[in-house]
C-alpha cells in the first residue's frame, strides 16, 4: 500500500494533467489517511475570470449536504429529541402530500424509502424562512409507491428533513449547519450561501459547452438537500473524519454517539444495477458494497459543479474531490481508481458499458411515457426494431437543458442502456413492476419515474 508521502508525491504531478485531460475547469482535492491529510488543486475558478484554483477554494458539494442534515438529525436522535422511527407528522404536524402522509417515517426520509416525487426544487426565497414555507407546496405532490416499497432519490424529502431538525432546534437549517457541526468541528473555509461563498475563493459552475453557468445555485429552500453549501476539500474531509472518529470532534468533543455513526452506515434498502450509484443505502450515506471492499460516500451535483466524497471505514481512508465542470465523471473514474487500490487496496468495480454487438429484442414491456415533475421520458420502438428514448426536460430543469434521443439497447433483463454516453457515463435504465397490463410500471435511474401512458 502507497504512504500519504507518495499520494501526495502522486497528486501534485498527476492531478493537474488529469483535470486538463478531462476538460474540467478547476478542481481540487484532498486525501485522509489515518487523519493525516494531503490536498492539491488545478485549474481554474471560472473561466471568465481566470482566478486559479488552491486548496483553500470553496466549491459546492451539492448533494452530499444529505449526510451533513442527516447527522443533525441523528443528533437530535442522540439527544432524545427524535425517533427517526416515529411518522414526520409527530414533528411537522401539517405536513402533506397526495396520500400516505400519516404513514410516511423519518427513517425512510434518510433512506429515500418515503416514495413520494422528490425532484420539486420550487424557490421560496432568501430569507431565513424559506424551508418552512418550502414545506407547504409539498401538498398534493404525487405519492409514486406506497411508503418503505422501493428506493427512490428524494431531494424534497431531504427538504422536509431539514425543516423537522428546525422546529427541534428552533433556528434556521443554516444556523443548525454552523452552530452543530462546522463550528464545532473547526471549519475554517465554509459557506452555507452565497454571501457566504463570495467571503472565500469561491469556485463557479461551468455548462457542458464549457461556459460559466449564469447563476451561482439553486433555491436557497433546497439547502437541506444540497443546493448551496460549499466547502474546500479538507473541509468536507474534516466532516468524513468525524464519522471515522466514531462521532468525536479533534478537540474531543462528542458531536454524535457512535451507535449513530454505526446505525448511518447500516443497509436500509437495496438499489437496482444503476451503475455509478451504490448497491444500498444507509441512513444518509450511500453504501458500495464491492467485491474488494465496503466503501460509504455521497456526490454531489449542482449548477456545473459535482463533487464526490467517499470513505474506506475498514482502512481510514477518505477522498474528497471538487470539481466545476467538464468531464468530472471522467476524473472521479481515473483518480479514485488509483487511488482506492494504492490505499486501501480497492479497485473501483468498472462502469457498465452497451455491448460490442447488440442484439435485437422485444421492447413491448417498455414502451410508453414515463413523467415527472421535471421530465418525460418516452420510449419508442421503430420499425427495424431499434429502440429509443426521448427525453424532455421541463419545470426547473427546462432553462438548463435540452430535449434529448438516444438509442438503447439490452444490458441485462428489464435493464436498457443508452448506446452513446451522456457526461461520460452509460447509465443504466432499469424498468420495474408491472401496470397491470404487463408493462412496466417504473422506469428507474436512480429516481423511480412512473408510467403515464
Amino acid at each position: 500500500m502507497a504512504n500519504l508521502d507518495e499520494i501526495g508525491g502522486w497528486l501534485d504531478d498527476e492531478f493537474p494533467r488529469l483535470v486538463e485531460r478531462y476538460d474540467v475547469p478547476g478542481a481540487a482535492i484532498a486525501v485522509s489517511v489515518a487523519g493525516e491529510v494531503a490536498d492539491a488543486a488545478a485549474g481554474v475558478l471560472s473561466r471568465a475570470t481566470g482566478v486559479e484554483a488552491t486548496t483553500d477554494s470553496v466549491f459546492q458539494i451539492g448533494s452530499i449536504t444529505k449526510v451533513w442534515t442527516t447527522t443533525l438529525a441523528m443528533q437530535l436522535a442522540d439527544e432524545g429529541a427524535l425517533d427517526p422511527d416515529a411518522p414526520v407528522r409527530r414533528y411537522l404536524p401539517d405536513f402533506r402530500v397526495a396520500r400516505d402522509s400519516e404513514a410516511i417515517t423519518v427513517r425512510q426520509l434518510m433512506c429515500h424509502t418515503a416514495g413520494f416525487e422528490g425532484d420539486l426544487f420550487t424557490d421560496t426565497g432568501r430569507g431565513d424562512d424559506c424551508v418552512e414555507k418550502y414545506v407547504p407546496t409539498l401538498a398534493g405532490t404525487a405519492q409514486l409507491f406506497p411508503p418503505g416499497e422501493m428506493f427512490s432519490y428524494n431531494n424534497a424529502g431531504f427538504v422536509v428533513l431539514g425543516r423537522i431538525v428546525e422546529v427541534l432546534r428552533d433556528k434556521p437549517f443554516d444556523r443548525c449547519l454552523h452552530d452543530h457541526l462546522a463550528t464545532p468541528l473547526g471549519l475554517t473555509h465554509f459557506a452555507t450561501c452565497a454571501d457566504e461563498a463570495i467571503l472565500h475563493r469561491a469556485a463557479v459552475g461551468h455548462l457542458p459547452e464549457g461556459r460559466p453557468a449564469p447563476v451561482w445555485g439553486l433555491a436557497r429552500s433546497n439547502g437541506p438537500a444540497g443546493s448551496q453549501l460549499a466547502m474546500r476539500p479538507r473541509d468536507l474531509l474534516a466532516f468524513a473524519n468525524l464519522h471515522q472518529s466514531g462521532g468525536t470532534a479533534p478537540d474531543g468533543t462528542a458531536l454524535l454517539s457512535a451507535a449513530s455513526v454505526k446505525a448511518m452506515r447500516e443497509r436500509q434498502v437495496g438499489l437496482p444495477p444503476l451503475g455509478l450509484m451504490g448497491t444500498h443505502w444507509g441512513l444518509g450515506w450511500e453504501l458500495y458494497d464491492w467485491p474488494d471492499g465496503t466503501v460509504i460516500g455521497h456526490d454531489g451535483g449542482t449548477i456545473g459543479q459535482a463533487a464526490f466524497l467517499r470513505i474506506v471505514p475498514d482502512r481510514d481512508v477518505a477522498i474528497a474531490l471538487l470539481t466545476n465542470g467538464g468531464d468530472p465523471i471522467g476524473l472521479h473514474t481515473e483518480v479514485y481508481g488509483h487511488l482506492l487500490r494504492e490505499l486501501a487496496g480497492i479497485e473501483l468495480p468498472p462502469l457498465p458499458v452497451p455491448p460490442a454487438a447488440p442484439e435485437p429484442f422485444d421492447a413491448a414491456r417498455y414502451l410508453g411515457t414515463y413523467s415527472s415533475e421535471v421530465a418525460d421520458l418516452t420510449v419508442t420502438q421503430d420499425d427495424d426494431g431499434r429502440v429509443w428514448l426521448d427525453q424532455r426536460p421541463k419545470g426547473v430543469l427546462a432553462d438548463l437543458s435540452s430535449a434529448e434521443r438516444g438509442e438503447l439497447v439490452r444490458l441485462d433483463d428489464d435493464v436498457l442502456i443508452p448506446l452513446t454516453p451522456a457526461h461520460g457515463v452509460h447509465l443504466p435504465h432499469v424498468f420495474l413492476g408491472d401496470d397491470g397490463d404487463g408493462r412496466a410500471r417504473f422506469l428507474h435511474t436512480g429516481r423511480a419515474t412512473r408510467r403515464s401512458r
